[in-house]
């Protein structure tokens, strides 16, 4: 398999298929589990902006959204393995993309009762930004790359409704450049934020970024499973830049799996109203991972 210049297996051919059959049948041979562990952090950071702000709805911008995973999961209560069941089990080749996205339909009517949030994609990828909204997964949509340009007066009026700006693995690629046109969109109000990040990528120019704007992070203390490395070649090329920025791979990425990290950032002076274990960031996270039912 080709390597990206992260050291990584390239994945982009899944993000580009007009249904996410190509995207979790790859991904569960990996058992890619993040946006499981994210989901109650998320619930949890939705519930605590909406008490905080005395909002009866939270408007949340997922960064690289892909087919709308988190919103899917948050939305219908659904899980991972349920979506792997209904997009790579046997019967999903069967299905046109079209009865697919009725099925999706049904699912939403059925079990779409988060009514305290509304989602947002932001993604470089139409097909998977497409399939997202029309099945009900996302109410809103950005089909941009802000990491090369400012958005549109369009696009920025979108970014703008976001009262909570998540991701789960897209920042190493996805960079301070992209949250700063974000943030910038909103003007003088400042969305909270919460991000996965791969262990590989720093966080320190992005907790910088966010630093300027007004911004306080910390980091929940302890470490997420995202995936199985795909072959021993990605897990030597990871475990060099884990060397190259200083972070100890062992009994993490050195048996066999990539890492996350979780950092909440609020504006600055929010009340402290969370109830997730948080703690300061530096350099050594505790070996202490979540890998939910893996």
């Amino acid at each position: 398999m080709r390597v990206d210049t992260t050291g990584k297996v390239s994945l982009d051919h899944i993000y580009t298929s007009p249904d996410p059959r190509d995207y979790f049948g790859t991904l569960r041979g990996l058992d890619y589990q993040i946006p499981q562990l994210a989901k109650p952090y998320f619930a949890r950071l939705i519930r605590e902006y909406r008490q905080a702000r005395r909002v009866p709805v939270a408007n949340v911008l997922d960064i690289g959204c892909s087919y709308g995973i988190n919103a899917a999961l948050l939305r219908c209560d659904a899980t991972m393995d349920e979506l792997y069941e209904r997009y790579a089990g046997p019967d999903a080749a069967g299905y046109t993309r079209d009865s697919l996205l009725a099925r999706d339909r049904r699912l939403v009517r059925a079990r779409g009762h988060l009514e305290q949030a509304r989602f947002i994609g932001l993604d470089t990828s139409h097909h998977a930004l497409s399939y997202a909204l029309a099945a009900g997964f996302l109410d809103a949509a950005v089909h941009a790359d802000l990491e090369g340009r400012d958005p549109t007066e369009q696009e920025r009026g979108r970014l703008a409704t976001a009262d909570l700006v998540v991701s789960t693995g897209c920042l190493g690629y996805v960079t301070e450049k992209t949250l700063s046109r974000v943030i910038a969109a909103h003007g003088e109000r400042l969305p909270w934020m919460a991000h996965f990040v791969l262990r590989m990528f720093p966080f320190d120019p992005v907790a910088e970024c966010l630093a300027e704007a007004g911004y306080e992070t910390a980091r929940v203390d302890r470490v997420f499973a995202q995936r199985q490395f795909a072959t021993a070649q990605e897990q030597a090329l990871v475990l060099d830049r884990l060397a190259d920025v200083g972070v100890d791979p062992r009994g993490l990425e050195s048996d066999g799996r990539l890492y996350a990290q979780l950092y909440i950032s609020r504006p600055r002076g929010t009340k402290d109203c969370t109830t997730m274990d948080l703690a300061p960031p530096r350099k050594q996270p505790p070996n202490r991972p979540d890998r939910g039912s893996t």
